[in-house]
């Protein structure tokens, strides 16, 4: 609800695409800190624990969003300024949320795992923006900024009564830098990890943006207004529900890598095709093949560095994932939003699309043993010395 709420905001606000480039870079650039001290922790602490301090700063950031925009008080700038807070504190927990799986699931379980947490994760983005256009309709987006508050408390709640298998902490000690080098080494070990960690980057910079610039191509290009802009964010998150739910499936009588090749490359296609949708039902449904090709291809990838990363060093490896994405995410995100603003959001969604196939075909066949090496359940190699 806050995301869509938030792009609506500022796109009628300032009709300059620019800004939700901006926003993205203050939401996810944080992480370059939050990233790998956020892993440090959730290797020394109890995960669970260290996701709730989290969500409690992300609740107080999300209170005062709402506060300001219901007393007429909110500008583009201090929005950005919450996201940054959002941002640091939400990088901080994302490796204990990740990390969490292989503490709750077998190891051949770990792909419908990820799946599953996409496919909740997913749901939101079709429930959210349904409430968010039943409020904006009557009301104003600081009523939306209120919920996501209500939901942070609720994940603080409920993590209350999440109960993983003991595991041996990190002791010693604070020494995050430290900490974070043995991380990297343990990352660099692992041939599908590290593989992972900079696919996600290629990802995030080329394909990542589409998302930030929905409300661009909604209202400025479609005309769909509002409304119009919530059921295109509804329908990304049909499509990523939908794959969560089957890919798993899918993969059992494939293989994963097989199905990860496929989400890739129908991300790429379809991102191209979508940049040229004639009118918003088009855009719909296209956009229901792209939202589940897009959460293929970053469950897939996140499985590889799950199933491959040491389990003493898990969290860290985790949040160089994390750190990847969330620095190549916002950068293309902004370099996307200003080139739209000057060459339209339609024709930097296609350089976009087609930079990214051109980039996997390299990777198919003038690399094979790159993305092969992101496949299988091959054992994690020997934990770095702390």
């Amino acid at each position: 609800m806050q995301v869509v709420a938030l792009g609506i905001y500022l796109t009628i606000t300032t009709h300059n695409p620019t800004w939700l480039g901006l926003l993205t870079l203050a939401a996810w650039l944080p992480a370059i800190i939050g990233s790998p001290i956020g892993g440090v922790m959730a290797d020394r602490m109890r995960r669970e624990t260290w996701i709730q301090i989290n969500n409690l700063i992300q609740a107080a950031a999300a209170c005062v969003l709402a506060i300001t925009e219901l007393t007429h008080h909110l500008t583009p700038l201090l929005a950005c300024l919450l996201a940054i807070l959002e941002g640091l504190s939400g990088s901080a927990s994302w490796s204990a949320w990740q990390s969490l799986m292989r503490d709750l699931v077998a190891p051949d379980e770990v792909l419908a795992a990820v799946s599953l947490s996409s496919a909740q994760f997913n749901l939101g983005r079709i429930v959210g923006p349904v409430f968010a256009a039943a409020l904006l309709a009557f009301s104003s987006p600081g009523w939306c900024f209120a919920a996501n508050a209500a939901s942070y408390i609720a994940v603080v709640i409920g993590f209350a009564f999440v109960r993983s298998h003991k595991r041996e902490l990190v002791g010693g000690a604070f020494t995050p830098v430290a900490d974070t080098i043995i991380g990297m080494r343990a990352a660099w070990r692992a041939r599908g990890a590290r593989n992972g960690i900079a696919m996600v980057g290629i990802v995030g910079f080329l394909i990542s943006p589409f998302i930030t610039l929905v409300p661009a191509m909604g209202i400025d290009v479609l005309h769909a207004g509002k409304v119009g802009v919530s059921w295109m964010v509804t329908a990304q998150g049909v499509g990523a529900v939908i794959a969560a739910f089957w890919l798993p499936a899918l993969a059992r009588r494939t293989s994963r890598l097989a199905v990860l090749r496929g989400a890739l490359w129908t991300s790429g296609i379809s991102e191209m095709i979508y940049a040229y949708a004639p009118n918003t039902t088009c855009a719909l449904i296209i956009l229901l093949i792209l939202g589940g090709a897009y959460v293929g291809s970053m469950t897939g990838i996140n499985t590889s560095v799950q199933v491959h990363a040491p389990e003493r060093e898990r969290s860290r490896v985790l949040s160089l994932y994390v750190l990847s994405l969330s620095i190549f995410y916002p950068v293309g995100a902004v370099i996307q939003s200003s080139l739209a603003h000057s060459i339209g959001v339609r024709l930097i969604s296609l350089i976009s699309g087609a930079a990214f196939t051109v980039a996997l075909a390299y990777l198919t066949w003038g690399r094979p043993s790159y993305l092969r090496a992101m496949g299988g359940n091959a054992a994690a190699p020997p934990a770095v010395a702390e």
